[in-house]
């Protein structure tokens, strides 16, 4: 993973995760007030969730959050980018600070006893809402390499991504009658922002647009929504220095619904922190 203010310039598109820190850990998107999705819409053909189209979300994620299309190469990926959050890892950036990685090993341990990262649980408890490596130095980043050569780890991180982030956002989208694209652009801002009850959470933002715009289901333009989605994306996006650039939506989501590409159909091309990237 390449910090996304990093010099280097992959040659084959080689910024990590970082999300607000979750004011409730676990909080499920579907503990929030739904809108009635409507009878038969568009978003009832097809969704994130179809296999083709979560296999093209999980690639422009990584292409962000990883400077890479190769999302399963960062089953071992881990580092502390220097964001407050602690070890950042995994696949969906999973972090020591925010609780998620904690339920992850959580998760793992119930699994497969006695793992080799099952000893950290009680340091994970202590350092979550802080970016201290207190208990988990010097060795918790080469057992994560370790452990995620273990395909029950790696389900145990898809599974994860799966409850916290991907489920949520593609629920929600659907419900406010979004295809692919907009069920995508719920998806990459929970994975960045989380789903806490801060003001740059995925909900608030979610709320900062329904003052200037109606979703589908509300009989709104879908354009127009998520253009308005966007505008609050990139307010949250600019309150933190570690979220400040914004390509991941100015040079990929804004170029696929200038396009009219709501389906997110191939071929794709778009450019995050300057790189340039293709899904045939």
């Amino acid at each position: 993973m390449v910090h996304p203010f990093h010099d280097a310039a992959p040659s084959e598109p080689t910024s990590p995760s970082r999300r607000t820190l979750l004011a409730l850990i676990g909080v499920s998107l579907a503990a929030a007030p739904l809108l009635r999705a409507p009878q038969a819409s568009a978003a009832a053909a097809i969704g994130l969730d179809d296999p083709a189209k979560k296999e093209i979300a999980m690639k422009l994620v990584s292409s962000a959050e990883n400077s890479s299309l190769d999302w399963k190469a960062q089953y071992k990926y881990i580092e502390d980018i220097g964001d407050g959050r602690g070890y950042t890892a995994g696949i969906i950036g999973f972090c020591s600070g925010t609780g998620d990685m904690l339920d992850l090993v959580q998760l793992y341990a119930t699994r497969k006893p006695g793992n080799v990262l099952a000893k950290y649980l009680p340091a994970l408890r202590n350092v979550n809402g802080t970016d201290s490596h207190s208990g988990l130095d010097p060795n918790f980043p080469k057992d994560w390499r370790t452990a995620a050569q273990d395909t029950v780890f790696q389900q145990a991180q898809n599974d994860e991504r799966d409850r916290v982030y991907f489920n949520p956002a593609v629920s929600q989208g659907k419900t406010d009658g979004l295809r692919v694209l907009g069920q995508f652009t719920y998806y990459d801002a929970i994975v960045m922002h989380g789903d806490g009850d801060d003001p740059t959470s995925f909900r608030n933002i979610r709320a900062r647009a329904l003052r200037s715009a109606k979703p589908p289901a509300q009989g709104g333009n879908e354009t127009t929504y998520l253009n308005a989605f966007l505008d609050a994306r990139v307010w949250a996006m600019k309150q933190e220095e570690a979220h400040s650039d914004t390509t991941r939506v100015d040079t990929e989501q804004r170029v696929f619904l200038r396009n009219g590409n709501f389906n997110l159909d191939t071929p794709l091309k778009w450019k995050v922190y300057g790189d340039s990237y293709t899904i045939n």
